[in-house]
């Protein structure tokens, strides 16, 4: 960053009165400029192509494309795209995901906007920045599933069929139902789509 030019934000949450609190606070010091706010996921990522931020801020709950969905499809297009990543609850799994998509920040809602200030700063430079107690909260694995298990939900959750997750994980078709029918007993759900999506809102996928 140059000292005449702020880091370029685009602000990402569900929440109205949080985003437009931080999008009245983080520029106060005059080194963040609020480019846009979206309030979803999916504008999320049409004003991030549209703008490319020097970094994305973006919350991680929210309603339909959440925030690592849309870190997913923005990324796709804009490779070294900066994300700051919001959470109330860091669940467990959460975290190591946000990595794997090349999130560099990850800090708690709770946490003052100077401190979310700070952060943008450190991630704008290449750094990366993990708050303490999001750090703490996503070491905890209260996953019962096994990585077989993980493997054939997480398949189910892109939507493939029995067969294809056979083909896909050289496993044969039954021995793909059973890890199912396990994963379903676990997870307490009825079928292999609900007990996917149980097991991406848990943060065990």
């Amino acid at each position: 960053m140059t000292e005449s030019r702020p880091i370029r934000i685009v602000l990402a949450d569900d929440e109205h009165l949080l985003r437009t609190a931080l999008a009245a606070l983080l520029p106060l010091h005059g080194t963040i400029e609020v480019a846009a706010q979206a309030t979803d996921g999916a504008e999320a990522v049409a004003l991030t192509l549209a703008h490319r931020p020097d970094v994305l801020v973006i919350d991680l709950e929210m309603p339909g494309t959440d925030g690592l969905a849309a870190t997913v499809d923005i990324r796709k297009q804009i490779p070294e795209q900066r994300v700051l990543m919001l959470t109330r609850h860091a669940r467990p799994g959460v975290l190591r995901r946000a990595l794997k998509l090349g999130v560099t920040g990850f800090m708690s809602k709770n946490a003052e906007a100077h401190d979310i200030a700070e952060v943008v700063r450190q991630v704008h430079a290449g750094r990366r920045w993990i708050a303490h107690e999001v750090l703490e909260a996503s070491v905890v694995d209260d996953s019962p599933l096994t990585d077989r298990e993980l493997d054939v939900l997480r398949e189910t959750f892109e939507g493939y069929s029995v067969k294809d997750i056979a083909r896909k994980l050289y496993l044969a078709p039954g021995t793909v139902r059973n890890y199912l029918s396990s994963a379903m007993q676990k997870s307490g759900t009825s079928n292999r789509h609900h007990a996917a999506r149980v097991a991406r809102d848990r943060g065990w996928l």
